[in-house]
This record gives structure tokens, sequence and C-alpha cells, in this order.
């Protein structure tokens, strides 16, 4: 197979396995949404879902979550991990949207990114789904996959991204990171992946990642 149609092999997997394409963390709004995805950084989403209602109860825009303090904030989403960075963040951006922004999350990278605890995946994230402008965030799923599948070299995901924005069309971008990261968890998992049910690396997968898999897999039979 050609690497184009390896890509055209999984985008029409994806589309036929994951048709739709629910945004996973809950969020009614640009602003919630900026801080479900900050909070999921090093958490799942299924965790975050369980604390943003407890956190936006309290404050579900900057002009309300600059009433707490950054120790309340942080004992709210306490359970999410990494809460003493993540509050300070949550205070210090809801500032400044308040300040220079009108209160309103931007649509552009370089102000999203100019937000303390923002870093370039999680502006992707907004822009690509609070904005629909087209982006391509890079979490572990997707760089795992695009390594296995033999379409990225794995070495950080400023490369992952790259490739994945060079190889597949740009109108597909916001769809396809979802796709991958649900198929991602379902079939092909750093943990407890069984190749006979991943069906894209099993058919376009980088032979030395298929030969350790079925190694792997022979080891335990015997």
């Amino acid at each position: 197979m050609t690497k184009s149609e390896k890509v055209a092999f999984v985008i029409d997997t994806l589309n036929e396995l994951f048709p739709e394409v629910p945004i996973p963390l809950d969020h009614k709004d640009p602003y919630t949404l900026l801080i479900a995805v900050l909070l999921s950084a090093q958490s799942t989403d299924a965790r975050v879902n369980e604390i943003t209602p407890l956190l936006f109860a309290r404050a579900d825009n900057p002009y309300d979550m600059v009433k707490l303090s950054v120790e309340q904030i942080r004992e709210i989403i306490k359970p999410v991990g990494l809460s003493p960075m993540k509050s300070k963040g949550i205070y210090g951006l809801s500032h400044i949207l308040i300040d220079e922004h009108e209160g309103t999350v931007p649509a552009s990278f370089e102000a999203l990114e100019a937000l303390p605890a923002v870093g370039h995946k999680t502006a992707s994230v907004v822009m690509s789904q609070a904005f629909g402008i087209p982006a391509f965030p890079v979490d572990t799923h997707i760089h795992r996959l695009m390594y296995r599948w033999g379409l990225s070299n794995g070495k950080n995901v400023v490369q992952t991204e790259k490739d994945a924005k060079r190889l597949f069309p740009e109108e597909d971008w916001n769809r396809l990171h979802l796709q991958i990261i649900y198929y991602g968890r379902a079939y092909s998992p750093a943990r407890g992946w069984d190749i006979e049910k991943d069906v894209i690396t099993k058919t376009i997968g980088r032979k030395t990642v298929i030969n350790e898999a079925l190694k792997a897999k022979a080891k335990k039979k015997a």
C-alpha cells in the first residue's frame, strides 16, 4: 500500500466505525471547554467530567471564577491532579480574559497560547471543537497510533502533528483527531492491546510494531 492508500484506508475505516464523534469533555461554551481541556492534562476525560459540574456550579464564566480564590478552585479540582498549577492557571487566565478580551475566549492560537497553563494542544482543541477552525490536537492516543500505523516517526508530538496535517485533508482534521482518539481507546490502547482486534494496525501498521505484537501474543500462549 502506498502512503496515500494507507491514509484513505484509515479515513474510511474510522468513518465506518465512528460516523458520529461527540466531544468527550462536557461543556456548554468556549470558556467551559477551555477549562475542561486545561483540567484534562495528565488526567482522564471521565475524571474531568466528574469534577467540572462541581466547579461550574460555582463559576462557569471568568467573572464568577475570579470571585473564587486560587485555593478554593484548587480544593474543587484536586481529584484531577496537578491542582496547584491548574488552579493558578484557571484563575490567571480568567483575569486575562476579562482584562484583555472582554470576558470572552479568543478564537486565535496566539491569544490562547498566551494564557497561563494553556499550551499548543489545549489551544488546538479549543480552536477545533469550540470554533470549528481546522486543527489537529495530538494526544497520547494519536501520537501512539500515528507511529503504529507508520505515518509518523514517533519522535515527538510536534513532528506527529506536522505529519498528520501533511497527510490528512484539512477539512477532515477536526473530525479525524477525535475519531483516532476513540479508535485508540477501543481498539489500540497502550496496555492490554490485542492486534487481532486492531484492524488498522493489522492492515497498514509498521512491520516492527506488528512483529513485536505477534511475538508478545505468542509468548502469552506459550
